[in-house]
């Protein structure tokens, strides 16, 4: 079987392209739309920069993403969070908050405050049951780690509570996801404002979108990504699964085929739920109030090197051909799977009745770098651990270092020897943010127990990789950053905005768009966030 257009189509159920609707003069802002925003559907495109969805809409006129920025606003200079991660990028559109309000950072971390879990998790964190309150200070996971199996697509039956941090001052109880972020959610003020609401993500930990709480998302769902791919017969090509590229990360990111079958499950979720039912078809439930998804397969194509996109093929390229960021072809694959998914979930709401009811938020939780592939710099050997003392220093480090010291009065001299133009150089260090340079961005490591002491942004391109990947996030360059956002509701004017805006701003405009108070957001008010311009009326 082919795995090209013809596979993508007979995966999505022949899903529909929708031509651009007719929009009347004089109607920009959501308020004059005629209609009344009773849904929000939020979908971040892992990965999608603002060139991306500039291109392809462009290259693609009668494409779904066209048509929906024929009635939206299309934000070309928007900004994730710094560091642009999942977990912070995620935060910052679902709370308005950065990562020094949420406390989100990465998806593995370091706390000064915390204890080691009950149980070793699958990554070097060591754990056992006389270590708390004992030993103070713990590399923190919230990935795939923490699954009961990290090996299955359901986690196992989810996360087990052995591996995971514990508080000291709590009687060494565990730390839930929903429980590590500071902030409540644009779930949780859905919740209390009587609204439901649902969202899909690709781990098991993505539960802390419930918030505080733990109550906010009524239908949650995080089929587990990092699992091993296994047929999925519900979706015509995808079973059996291709093999994977062992060359690459493990899970569903190891193909160009692999990542559209594991997302085609976020799809079929999200069209449940507008039919009226959960996201495993297993009961009846009221279409959301708010609800969304992200998809990976974007994401995938910037990072994979090459892999085939048919059954039996020959491997094609994957990231960008060039530096104005036409897609190669493995890339294109995944942007059109993207495209005609969101097609299929078009034509669903119109099905429902629902489609002139539901805003429609397209953004994307970070971007990817490079763009240009001859900047590609892979730095491996576990740096820059290995150069400060991996006994001194706890990173993580993808096109970015965050760093934790476990002496903090080390900070001067290793900013000192990551300072030298020998080390620098062979870091690709751009900046150095430490003492009162981190401080002004972030909170101060002195007294917040989970900011790193240091963060590193590198040159454009550099990797901290000995793999095959070709493109990563979690940094602070432009190519991280600069991401895709559109806001689109039927009747609306087009309109294209380059005013500089960010995603925390994302928060607030849905909570707004349903009619309720955005300072209701705790990191709203505190970060005074305002909503994202030309969509209300003053």
């Amino acid at each position: 079987m082919r795995f090209t257009k013809a596979f993508l189509s007979s995966v999505l159920a022949a899903s529909l392209l929708v031509s651009p609707l007719q929009v009347r003069a004089g109607q920009d802002p959501i308020t004059e739309t005629g209609h009344t925003v009773k849904h929000v559907l939020l979908i971040s495109v892992d990965g999608l920069h603002a060139l991306d969805l500039s291109n392809f809409v462009n290259s693609h006129h009668d494409s779904t993403l066209a048509m929906l920025t024929h009635n939206g606003v299309t934000y070309t200079n928007a900004s994730t969070s710094t560091p642009s991660d999942s977990f912070p990028g995620l935060a910052a559109l679902i709370t308005g908050g950065s990562p020094a309000t949420t406390g989100l950072w990465y998806d593995v971390t370091y706390n000064r405050a915390l204890s080691p879990p009950a149980a070793t998790t699958s990554l070097p964190i060591t754990g056992g049951p006389n270590l708390c309150p004992n030993v103070i200070g713990t590399p923190v996971a919230f990935d795939e780690s923490i699954d009961v199996d990290l090996t299955k697509l359901n986690g196992g039956g989810g996360i087990n509570p052995n591996f995971l941090p514990r508080d000291p001052n709590n009687s060494c109880k565990p730390v839930f996801p929903h429980e590590w972020i500071r902030v409540n959610t644009i779930f949780e003020v859905v919740k209390a404002n009587g609204g439901t609401t649902a969202w899909t993500d690709k781990h098991p930990s993505y539960s802390w979108t419930k918030g505080p709480s733990g109550l906010g998302v009524d239908d949650f769902y995080g089929p587990e990504i990092n699992s091993i791919p296994v047929g999925l017969p519900q979706f015509p090509g995808c079973s059996p699964i291709p093999a994977p590229d062992t060359t690459f990360d493990d899970g569903w990111t190891t193909d160009f085929r692999n990542i559209v079958c594991y997302d085609s499950l976020h799809v079929l979720a999200t069209l449940n739920q507008i039919d009226g039912f959960t996201h495993d078809h297993s009961k009846r439930a009221p279409v959301p109030t708010l609800f969304g998804f992200n998809f990976q397969a974007v994401s995938v194509g910037e990072k994979l090197k090459n892999g085939p996109i048919t059954a039996g093929g020959v491997p094609v390229n994957g990231g960008y051909m060039d530096v104005l960021g036409t897609p190669s072809e493995g890339l294109a694959f995944e942007l059109d799977f993207v495209d005609q998914s969101l097609g299929r979930i078009v034509s669903e709401l119109k099905k429902q009745g629902l489609y002139d009811s539901t805003l429609i938020v397209i953004c994307a939780k970070h971007g990817q770098s490079p763009i240009d592939l001859s900047k590609k710099t892979a730095i491996g050997g576990g740096q820059p651990a290995t150069l400060i003392g991996a006994a001194e220093a706890f990173d993580i480090s993808d096109d970015g270092s965050l760093i934790w010291l476990t002496d903090q009065e080390l900070t001067p001299s290793v900013v000192a020897l990551l300072s030298q133009p020998g080390n620098q150089q062979t870091l690709g260090i751009q900046e150095i943010f430490a003492g009162q340079s981190l401080r002004n961005k972030w909170n101060d490591p002195g007294s917040d127990p989970r900011t790193p002491d240091i963060v590193l942004k590198v040159n454009t391109g550099v990797i901290f990789t000995s793999g095959s990947k070709i493109a990563e996030h979690g940094g602070l360059n432009e190519d991280d950053i600069h991401a895709a956002l559109l806001v689109s509701f039927a009747g609306m004017q087009q309109n294209t905005v380059r005013t500089p805006v960010v995603n925390q701003q994302v928060a607030p405009t849905i909570i707004q768009a349903l009619g309720f108070e955005p300072n209701q957001l705790e990191a709203v008010k505190k970060e005074q966030i305002t909503v994202l311009p030309f969509l209300f009326s003053n």
